[in-house]
């Protein structure tokens, strides 16, 4: 870890200049003119976007609720696992359930998180907390008036068929199917 350490502060950019360009509801870009450890001086294009959660809910026949929701800038309907946006002082795990209960209408007695990663650490500020929700109990979906959401129950042996074919195209639900089979199931289902 020290190796880590020391290497990434041999690596570190230092920041010249900071204009922001664009400030929009969700995000802000900005561009940041830096200096490389090298001397090189170069423009980095940043967008700034709130932290975000997303949720694994298995239901008590083992089935994962996930969600079909069109996204305007794919341009086509996604199948997904639920996630959203943390508001300002939310906690994660606060997110996670309110998420939870507005695209699914389940609620979960027991959350988990799982891992954390950034989504595009190439060009966005965002990072995202992965949970893991069980113990559900159905309240009613309450989505926003921007949103049209359709739930769908997969057995995780069809998610990962789903995976599979490229029918699930979202890099967080990929991610997080993937990471949940491979360290917290991979003995519990027949693939």
């Amino acid at each position: 870890m020290k190796l880590l350490k020391k290497e990434g502060k041999k690596l570190r950019e230092e920041v010249v200049s900071s204009k922001a360009i664009y400030e929009g509801k969700i995000l802000r870009i900005k561009l940041d003119e830096v200096k490389l450890p090298n001397g090189y001086v170069t423009v980095r294009e940043i967008v700034e976007h709130p932290n975000a959660v997303a949720l694994i809910p298995i239901d008590n026949d083992g089935k994962i609720i996930m969600i079909n929701q069109y996204r305007h800038s794919a341009q086509e309907v996604l199948l997904e696992i639920p996630a959203g946006t943390m508001e300002k002082n939310e906690t994660p795990e606060e997110c996670a359930k309110r998420e939870l209960l507005e695209e699914t209408g389940y609620e979960a007695k027991k959350l988990k998180k799982i891992f954390s990663c950034y989504l595009a650490p190439g060009y966005s500020t965002e990072f995202i907390h992965i949970f893991l929700a069980t113990d559900l109990i159905y309240k009613g979906q309450k989505t926003e008036a921007d949103e049209q959401i359709k739930v769908v129950k997969l057995s995780l042996k069809e998610a990962l068929e789903k995976i599979k074919k490229n029918e699930v195209k979202d890099a967080k639900t990929i991610c997080s199917i993937l990471f949940f089979i491979y360290f917290h199931n991979k003995n519990k289902i027949n693939l």
